[in-house]
């Protein structure tokens, strides 16, 4: 019987540090410190330096990283951010949730990611950010991104929930914008076994009001100074992060191997392979093929025990809660639409062994129309 192949496995990734994780959750067990004590400090520090930033303030979720960071900079009711609609929902409910509202632009059907031109050309007076996705682990292109930003004097916020490890021009991402937001939602390249976020900064200001707002605007007395809510970074999840975190760059480079195994493999005219800028190291959090014939290969797959995911098969601006925030030009989310019925994540994890990866390979080749 064949092995079961899905888009993501983080059983299979826990089981490879399993004995430092138990250590790890063991240590908070006996420390008695559960809140916002020495593991998220230290997680914190070596996120940090790890991504290049000065500050990392760990957070519930990367949900509340983009809520935070929003309402740090002050964005909300009556304000605009420009944002991908071809995206994991959670980018534009944060916009939504602090009454700002999104503008979607298209992306480039090479890279998965915002266009620049088309960022600026939605920009007005009502625009504060543009919040720049790392859709499956490519880099937006941040050279023309912040100069657009720097240029008109409004905030970049990076989405990198799916993008741990990624690089444009040698530099992490998550160390360019105003700010950067991060997931360690279970199957993300980094995951935690739980819920888990983070918001990067090199601004030592805007660090100190997330830490604030994340946790009832408390001062160090416990002094309220502003109404919030709370939105901490679990001590257990950050000591399992920490351990999970010194194999990361290992996890990066073995995502990239898959990834070139399958570019060297599959060879189907009714497949089109991604691209990674000549600028960009590529995180590969997925591995994301188009094909007319989708749900054709989704058939074929079940037969071999493989299960694709699609992300994401309806765009954002398509799901009736957001209906309201349609573009004003109806063909302007072409790519968007085109995607979001052509999109399939292939299986793309470190512990894919060459036998997994050509029996997906195998599988593709041998799907016709």
């Amino acid at each position: 019987m064949k092995t079961k192949l899905s888009f993501a496995n983080p059983a299979k990734q826990n089981e490879k540090s399993r004995l430092q994780i138990f250590e790890a959750i063991e240590r908070v067990v006996y420390s008695g410190n559960y809140i916002l004590g020495s593991e998220v400090q230290d997680f914190e520090i070596a996120f940090a330096e790890y991504i290049g930033a000065r500050n990392c303030v760990g957070v519930n979720s990367g949900t509340d990283a983009l809520i935070l960071s929003l309402r740090a900079l002050g964005i909300g009711h009556g304000d605009e951010v420009i944002t991908p609609s071809h995206t994991a929902v959670a980018t534009v409910a944060a916009i939504c949730t602090t009454g700002a509202k999104p503008v979607f632009v298209d992306v480039d059907l090479d890279t998965f990611t915002l266009i620049p031109e088309l960022a600026e050309r939605a920009i007005n007076r009502r625009t504060k950010a543009i919040i720049a996705v790392h859709l499956y682990g490519h880099p937006c292109d941040m050279d023309r991104l912040l100069e657009l930003v720097d240029r008109v004097g409004i905030h970049l916020i990076e989405d990198c929930s799916q993008a741990h490890g990624a690089e444009w021009n040698g530099k992490k991402v998550g160390s360019f914008g105003s700010v950067s937001c991060f997931s360690f939602y279970p199957t993300k390249n980094l995951g935690a076994i739980g819920d888990g976020g983070a918001v990067l900064t090199n601004n030592d200001e805007l660090a100190e009001r997330i830490r604030l707002i994340r946790e009832y605007g408390w001062d160090l007395n416990r002094t309220s100074l502003e109404i919030s809510g709370v939105s901490r970074l679990d001590e257990i999840q950050a000591a399992i992060l920490k351990v999970k975190l010194a194999d990361l760059k290992k996890s990066i480079e073995r995502r990239n191997e898959i990834a070139m195994l399958y570019r060297n493999g599959i060879n189907n005219s009714e497949v089109i392979l991604p691209t990674t800028s000549i600028n960009a190291i590529h995180a590969f959090h997925l591995f994301v093929i188009r094909t007319n014939i989708r749900e054709k290969m989704i058939k074929d797959f079940s037969r071999l025990e493989i299960f694709p995911g699609i992300h994401y098969r309806k765009p954002v601006h398509a799901q009736p809660a957001y209906l309201k925030y349609q573009p004003m030009d109806g063909d302007s989310l072409a790519n968007t639409n085109h995607l979001a019925a052509t999109v399939l994540s292939l299986p793309m994890y470190p512990e894919l062994d060459e036998s997994d990866v050509n029996r997906v390979i195998e599988g593709i080749n041998n799907v016709q129309s």
